[in-house]
């Protein structure tokens, strides 16, 4: 089964336009690792971020938790200090972890 590996992010509006040409780099680096299958950026929109805030929220699908697992291991620390070394405390991550159990499509069917 695959599994969804979410970032949820705050940014600081003075730094959103940097944050956002970093943040894609970053996406596409973390898609070249072993086990990622892909990944969506969305804004959040509702709740609606703090006053000069940004929300976005990343959303990884992995092969599986072994996939995972190597990535929090062998790259997540190091990944996470280069943001944090280039935007300091100019932004705020929440990660969570889900297992895919089912996909459905219109008509009440399974999706493959």
């Amino acid at each position: 089964m695959s599994v969804i590996y979410e970032v949820a992010l705050e940014v600081d509006a003075a730094v959103a336009e940097a944050y956002r040409a970093w943040l894609d780099g970053h996406i596409r680096g973390i898609l070249a690792l072993p086990g990622f299958l892909d990944a969506t950026l969305y804004a959040l929109d509702d709740p609606p971020p703090a006053a000069g805030r940004l929300a976005l929220c990343v959303q990884y699908r992995l092969r599986d938790a072994d996939a995972l697992a190597a990535y929090l291991r062998e790259h997540a620390p190091r990944l996470r200090a280069e943001g944090l070394a280039r935007f300091g405390g100019r932004f705020e991550a929440r990660r969570r972890v889900m297992t895919t159990l089912a996909a459905f499509a219109p008509g009440g069917h399974a999706a493959d």
